[in-house]
């Protein structure tokens, strides 16, 4: 597995890294959903009522649900210096652009640790912004990818959330880009690179990536 290590610049990430503001809307929303239960909770208790107390069991279960969503989002994920620092360094390259911003398509093996060889796949993640990179079809843009279930046991013997996320929204050194472009091999740059064509398809495929056939593959991955 090939990591990356940089300095990762908190305060740049904390204004641009796309993860951090999913994270960050995901407990909010969650939060707020929790107030609501819990308030509506409330109003049936005070019915005083045999169905509104059977109610209010499902509503107390709900907002206990949605708190406990609100906590365990930001742990689940982890500091942004811990998932630049633990994900695989990943070949990405933007493929579409949109007037709301552009999709990456990614090179990601999404095998599980105790799988038997990488299980390279196709991935696709949109974005509203990239900075430190031009917005344009085939730029190489270094990433690590995210990996995670949705579930306590995993199913299968692939990750099910496979998430490229740009070393560019951990840094604003070119320098740190350059570097971690050099490290990755030119054949997986240049794979992503054939393969612009793909990416609606890998955009609309589950969970956004798609298996890439063995033998499609360079000598050097298989």
């Amino acid at each position: 597995m090939r990591r990356f290590e940089f300095a990762v610049d908190r305060g740049h990430a904390k204004a641009v890294n796309e993860t951090i503001a999913d994270v960050r809307r995901l407990r909010m929303a969650a939060i707020v959903l929790a107030v609501v239960l819990g308030a509506a909770t409330a109003v049936l208790i005070s019915l005083d009522h045999p169905w509104s107390y059977i109610l209010s069991v499902v509503f107390a279960i709900g907002a206990a649900t949605s708190l406990w969503v609100a906590i365990w989002a930001p742990r689940r994920v982890g500091s942004i210096e811990k998932l630049y620092a633990e994900g695989p360094l990943v070949a990405a390259v933007v493929s579409e652009t949109r007037s709301d911003g552009l999709t990456l398509l990614a090179l990601v093996d999404v095998g599980l640790p105790d799988a038997a060889g990488a299980r390279y796949a196709f991935v696709t993640r949109s974005v509203r912004s990239l900075p430190g990179h031009n917005a344009t079809p085939g730029e190489r843009v270094p990433s690590v990818s995210v990996l995670a279930d949705r579930t306590v046991l995993p199913t299968g013997d692939t990750w099910q959330q496979v998430r490229p996320m740009p070393i560019a929204w951990g840094t604003r050194d070119g320098e740190v880009i350059a570097r971690a472009i050099a490290a990755i091999d030119d054949a997986e740059w240049q794979l992503l690179a054939d393969n612009l064509s793909v990416s609606e398809k890998v955009r609309r495929a589950e969970n956004n990536h798609l298996l890439v056939n063995p033998k499609d593959l360079p000598p050097e991955l298989r």
